[in-house]
């Protein structure tokens, strides 16, 4: 709950009837009768939340949101007016604004537009923790998560990264195993020294085994001068072997050797060598069937298989997409020098409901798409692949509630309200509770929307 609520309207009588009513409710309320007061009063006093009046002299509430959010980034700010339509709740959220109230509105509105701003709020404080905490103790690549799927996942990486014991990471493809990899590595005890990555099926199969364990000199056609090999060269380091399942089965055999003995034999060596590596191997193929077929060794996969972390695809987490969409913003505002601020509520909206079958490289392809064809300072719709700027429509279709549940009752009238009950419940799932945002979704009004989540006695 916010402890701190400053109400800027320019109407005493208002002022003063809010101020009591939010004092009973255990809120510290302080009052403002302009932007410019506002302002000031912001500058020296703890603030949570804003009530703000769309019109008034001097200051309007359009012209102070772009002030407040560019000081206070986070300041949830609800507009009031008495001149409500859904065209200016639409405008101000897309201003900044968190939600937007019709005059008059019932103290039970106020009160849950209150609690879902602090929900959301310290939702955003929670994850710009974890994104910092991340970009601290996770390395050079930030991971971006608020899943709890990822959440749970980032755990055991913490949990098993100070250990030699090596760790197959699996998931599908663009996932984002290697940055897993490079995580465990920057939180271990071996930080400092080198994190050599190979992609198995991007060499070779001739030159795999010089690659992974080196050669003399002389050992074969052309090998000139000796040279080292990976595990040589990750030495008191980690050694991260992509795309495992694509190594022949003859040098899997020494694959297994040399983790369980910690030495390597170069090729044309007379002698072994002791290295001190922690492997951890990547696959997106299904090891199980690779064994059943015979293309990958049991014993390897149990020696590789101490500790799996199962990285979800992108569609079943849809939580992260929000933060990585901003992850990637940020990266590609600077790296392509674009005044790229933000992204449309409604490319967001696309954004999320899509499936993403190149998952999170797939995302960071289409936001650096979009940032190249935006001019302006956020990212529409038509910055989006035509097959984004359908998955909302498509995902709605797909998910919505069937008409009958099994019984026997008919009648039409208590379906549609099961339908609409459930619609609505969808909605404002996928906005956080934001009913102004749900309301567009459902392609209602606002007030629409209050009457029958009323009606239904839908209460989040």
């Amino acid at each position: 709950m916010f402890q701190n609520v400053l109400i800027v309207d320019d109407d005493e009588a208002l002022r003063d009837s809010l101020s009591l009513m939010l004092t009973a409710e255990g809120y510290a309320v302080r009052t403002a009768p302009d932007g410019r007061t506002a302002l000031e009063l912001l500058e020296g006093t703890p603030v949570d939340a804003i009530l703000c009046d769309l019109r008034m002299p001097g200051l309007d509430g359009f012209e102070l949101i772009p002030q407040i959010t560019r000081q206070w980034p986070g300041m949830p700010v609800i507009l009031m007016s008495a001149h409500g339509t859904e065209d200016l709740a639409i405008e101000a959220i897309q201003r900044g604004a968190y939600d937007y109230l019709a005059k008059p509105f019932q103290p039970a509105e106020l009160r849950l537009t209150l609690r879902k701003a602090a929900e959301r709020e310290s939702l955003r404080r929670q994850n710009l923790m974890l994104q910092r905490d991340m970009s601290r103790s996770l390395g050079e690549r930030a991971i971006v998560a608020a899943s709890d799927q990822m959440i749970e996942l980032l755990e055991l990486l913490e949990r098993t990264a100070p250990y030699k014991s090596t760790i197959l990471v699996t998931g599908e493809s663009g996932t984002g195993k290697e940055v897993i990899a490079r995580a465990i590595h920057a939180q271990s005890p071996r930080r400092d020294a080198p994190f050599v990555a190979v992609n198995c099926g991007a060499i070779p199969e001739n030159l795999l085994e010089s690659e992974l364990f080196g050669h003399v000199k002389g050992a074969f056609t052309g090998a000139s001068r000796a040279h080292r090999g990976l595990f040589a060269e990750a030495h008191q380091g980690t050694l991260f072997l992509d795309e495992i399942a694509e190594l022949p089965t003859a040098l899997q055999v020494k694959l297994l050797r040399a983790i369980q003995e910690e030495e390597i034999r170069p090729v044309g060596d007379t002698k072994s060598h002791s290295v001190d590596v922690r492997v951890i191997a990547a696959t997106a193929r299904d090891l199980a069937t690779e064994i059943a077929t015979g293309r990958f060794r049991e014993d390897l996969f149990y020696r590789l298989n101490v500790v799996r972390l199962e990285v979800p695809p992108l569609r079943v987490r849809r939580k992260d997409v929000p933060l990585l969409v901003d992850h990637f913003l940020a990266r590609f505002r600077e790296v392509l020098s674009k005044n790229v601020r933000r992204v449309s509520d409604e490319a967001l909206e696309r954004l999320v409901a899509y499936d993403w079958p190149g998952n999170v490289r797939e995302l960071e392809n289409v936001i650096e798409r979009a940032v190249i064809l935006t001019d302006g300072d956020a990212i529409e719709i038509a910055a989006l692949p035509s097959a984004i700027q359908l998955a909302s429509g498509a995902r709605i279709g797909r998910g919505a509630p069937a008409l009958s549940d099994g019984t026997e009752d008919l009648s039409m009238k208590r379906a549609r309200h099961a339908f609409e009950a459930e619609l609505i419940r969808r909605a404002l799932a996928r906005t956080g509770g934001n009913r102004t945002h749900a309301a567009r979704l459902l392609e209602i009004s606002h007030r629409a929307l209050l009457y029958k989540m009323k009606d239904y006695d839908i209460r989040d």
